[in-house]
């Protein structure tokens, strides 16, 4: 038995997480000015022989074939234009798509003035709709007969990492830039990465990088930079430095350290403006250099002390 010719097209979004889906024909003709109704923030396509025949935006229309431009530009149409014809109908939600998810899996290699190659790891988050059905359609979603945007989400992770390290290469922006002023690189990168997405048919209404983590040892550099900008006194930070080494436990420096603090801080002791015992230089002496060995004081801290210790015997 003939199925009825299909008279009406429409279809409420079956899951709000479909980008795609195909228009369920049964393999039914479609009735020659049928009424084809799109809803808002839906857009729909019509293919015919796997080519994309026209495109239709909210709004209710009459299917007629010479009102579809492919199809009048057919040859040999065996029913001619009075006729139903076939035709495969493809809805698309173009609303936003929001708060997914990116990140490099593996670091991304970048160079950096002050520290050559460094590794870094990115986070962040995007909004995406479809901007130009045809293009997404023949770009990326043709061979889906439904399509959600969590695998769209998947295979865009994949794309985003390597052309987040292409922009990052481009735009020459130091490692310590890139974590300390992630507003400043949201804008620089946000138009470069749009320019992907445009290929598929995709806007980016937001891209945002929510965090930039450095390799262990530049943030190792990174901490010691900042904690020497921070002393104002040095012989209260070599102070602190020997108490902080005492609680360590297990540590090589721990004797060191807990002689030199049971001495009375042999670094700030060592005035010459005040007159040392002769008997307690050598002892000092010896003290002071277990700082040294401890890597407590630097050499140049050690030669200073020494040469002030021998001035007193």
């Amino acid at each position: 038995m003939k199925l009825p010719f299909i008279e009406i097209i429409a279809s409420v979004t079956p899951d709000p997480n479909l980008l795609m889906w195909k228009f369920p024909d049964a393999d039914q003709e479609i009735k020659n000015g049928a009424a084809l109704i799109v809803r808002e923030s839906q857009s729909a396509i019509l293919l015919h022989e796997g080519q994309v025949a026209d495109t239709f935006t909210a709004g209710k229309y009459n299917l007629k074939t010479e009102n579809i431009p492919i199809l009048t530009r057919l040859k040999g149409w065996k029913y001619g234009f009075e006729s139903p014809f076939k035709a495969d109908v493809y809805f698309f939600n173009t609303h936003q798509f929001v708060n997914l998810k990116w990140g490099t899996p593996a670091p991304v290699l970048m160079r950096d003035p002050g520290f050559g190659q460094v590794r870094i790891r990115s986070f962040g988050t995007y909004n995406i709709r479809i901007a130009d059905v045809a293009k997404f359609f023949k770009e990326y979603a043709g061979t889906y007969p439904r399509l959600t945007i969590a695998e769209l989400e998947l295979q865009l992770r994949d794309f985003i990492a390597p052309k987040f390290a292409e922009v990052l290469a481009k735009a020459d922006i130091a490692v310590l830039d890139a974590a300390g002023n992630i507003s400043e690189l949201n804008q620089k990168i946000q138009p470069v990465i749009q320019l992907y997405f445009t290929d598929l048919g995709l806007e980016a209404t937001q891209f945002t990088i929510t965090s930039v983590t450095l390799p262990e040892e530049v943030l190792k550099h990174y901490d010691q930079v900042t904690g020497m900008n921070m002393v104002t006194d040095m012989n209260k930070y070599a102070q602190f430095s020997v108490a902080s080494a005492m609680d360590k436990e297990n540590s090589a420096m721990g004797e060191a350290a807990r002689n030199a603090v049971a001495m009375g801080m042999i670094i700030n002791q060592t005035n010459p403006a005040v007159p040392q015992p002769a008997e307690d230089i050598p002892s000092r002496l010896k003290k002071l250099k277990d700082l040294f060995e401890a890597q407590l004081i630097t050499e140049a801290e050690y030669s200073a002390k020494k040469e002030e210790l021998l001035n007193l015997l």
